[in-house]
């Protein structure tokens, strides 16, 4: 009869999935025994690299990542990770050791008391099996829950004196099974949807992450060009869902009541597919929209259409409904939206770069299929402007805002889409969070280009503090780091550049490494 470690890694084997991001404790150990030739073990130096780097894994492959953490100190350790994954909608798939199961309940050194609580509410289900015969059960429960709408982290906690046992006569039945989802709205729903847009007088499209994730951006352009319809991308949005050199791109949405309904102004119809409606994030109250105006939600995320502040929602595959609806709209006899003109020019500092000239430099030579995967939270608005994005995939940013997500999920997506090439944009004291994973990069010989822009200060923080009124306040400054030391002593080449030429060798230098470069920029603050 198969043991319980061997039926796992068959149900792993099976489901595709066959690289674990880890950092194992004593009880790991019996899991990873016996590790097979066929997976690959990505080790990261603390537990909250190892999910950023599962995440961005799961959201550049589209597949659920495996990660082993340690006990409930691992999982303390990745929680602020978590909240970026649970937020973007990551099917991570982690998995925690447990003491032995008679060592449980006197609360002996490493026993994670009430383990299925802890990462709650940051996971869509958790669980400790009852039993050793129920973890491949539970596993497999575990990637189809991951997997399924809305996608999202589970977390499963198994004692260490359960992969030996034996797993039950029925044990392989789980490893065969497949779940596949599909939902696309009525013929009615479609037709009622289609009547609004059609006959809306001047309409507008907001896009969010979910639209690059079910690979539905080619069908957004398609709506966009047929009703000639100016395109935002929803605030916060972790994903790029429309080319940004497209001439219905407007832009992306301020992250503030008041500053979304001042963009809404005059639209009678706005229509927002597959992004909440809306993440908030700076205090600026106003009214949810202009008079005058309605919304229509269109979400594979029924807590996210339930929860809306206004306008109705259809709840279904955002990409089936885009391909299901386009047939039922007419072709608008609306003026194309004008391109937006080039931004202006900005002047560096001595020694010190303006983030837009950053940018610029990125966008004259980086290749043309790069993936950005940006934590630099000051100049958000600032790089959707000066940095084009043509291709589904292209960029991935913190959903949640929680720091220490760059480092790490550039590593992971480069692992993920290893034909293109990744390069991380990471502000000092978002690098400063997961430093460590330079290890990593280093190690695995990960070829991705990380550019940290080193101004001295929490960015975004300052940005707050202005908006606030609140000018006295300590700890927004991190002066004095030398990144390209750091990163030398992980083992990552780096490079110093403080002008644009330096910028220039150094980016086309990288480009053409089989092995990590770290560029630090000093950068004046935004």
């Amino acid at each position: 009869m198969p043991s319980v470690h061997a039926v796992t890694y068959s149900l792993l084997r099976r489901q595709g999935i066959t690289t674990v991001f880890g950092n194992p404790g004593s009880n790991e150990l019996p899991f990873l025994k016996g590790f097979p030739e066929d997976f690959r073990y990505v080790l990261g130096l603390h537990e909250g690299v190892v999910a950023g780097m599962a995440d961005g894994y799961a959201l550049a492959s589209g597949r659920p990542a495996f990660v082993n953490l340690h006990a409930a100190a691992g999982t303390g350790n990745a929680m602020g990770a978590l909240t970026n994954a649970w937020y973007s909608h990551s099917p991570l798939v982690i998995t925690a050791g447990q003491q032995a199961r008679s060592m449980i309940g006197v609360e002996s050194m490493l026993a994670n008391v009430e383990a299925p609580q802890l990462p709650k509410p940051l996971v869509k289900w958790s669980y400790e099996p009852a039993c050793p015969e129920d973890v491949p059960r539970a596993l497999s429960q575990a990637i189809h829950s991951a997997s399924l709408p809305p996608r999202g982290p589970v977390y499963v906690s198994i004692p260490h004196d359960d992969w030996d046992r034996e797993a039950g006569d029925d044990a392989e039945l789980v490893v065969a099974r497949e779940i596949e989802h599909a939902g696309v709205p009525s013929p009615t729903q479609l037709e009622r949807l289609a009547e609004r847009l059609n006959g809306a007088e001047n309409p507008l499209l907001v896009l969010g992450p979910e639209v690059d994730a079910r690979q539905a951006n080619g069908l957004a352009v398609e709506l966009a060009e047929r009703l000639r319809l100016p395109v935002w991308v929803a605030p916060s949005a972790s994903r790029c869902p429309f080319p940004t050199r497209h001439p219905c791109f407007r832009g992306v949405l301020p992250a503030a009541i008041s500053g979304i309904t001042a963009h809404l102004e005059g639209h009678d119809l706005v229509v927002v597919v597959g992004a909440p409606v809306f993440r908030y994030h700076k205090y600026a109250p106003g009214r949810y929209l202009p008079a005058g105006a309605q919304l229509v939600h269109v979400t594979g995320d029924a807590g996210e259409a339930a929860r809306a502040p206004m306008g109705d929602a259809l709840v279904g595959d955002v990409h089936a409904t885009l391909e299901a609806l386009l047939p039922h709209l007419e072709q608008s006899e609306r003026e194309l939206p004008a391109a937006l003109p080039a931004p202006a020019a900005a002047e560096d500092g001595e020694g010190r770069l303006a983030p837009a000239n950053v940018f610029d430099t990125l966008d004259a030579l980086a290749p043309e299929d790069a993936i950005y995967v940006k934590e630099s939270t000051s100049t958000v608005e600032i790089f959707w402007e000066r940095v084009a994005m043509r291709h589904p995939g292209s960029y991935y940013f913190p959903a949640a805002g929680g720091l220490g997500f760059g480092l790490p999920a550039a590593l992971g997506v480069q692992l993920a889409q290893p034909q293109r090439q990744v390069i991380g944009v990471v502000g000092d004291g978002s690098a400063s969070y997961a430093i460590t994973a330079l290890w990593s990069a280093a190690q695995y010989r990960i070829p991705a280009v990380l550019i940290i822009l080193n101004n001295g200060t929490y960015g975004a923080l300052r940005g707050f503090a202005r908006h606030m009124a609140v000018d006295d306040a300590p700890g927004l400054d991190v002066p004095g780091i030398d990144f390209c030391a750091l990163a030398q002593g992980y083992g990552v080449e780096a490079r110093l550049a403080d002008s644009r030429e330096a910028l220039a060798r150094a980016l086309q230098e990288g480009l053409a490494m089989d092995r990590p470069l770290l560029i630090e920029v000093p950068t004046l603050p935004t």
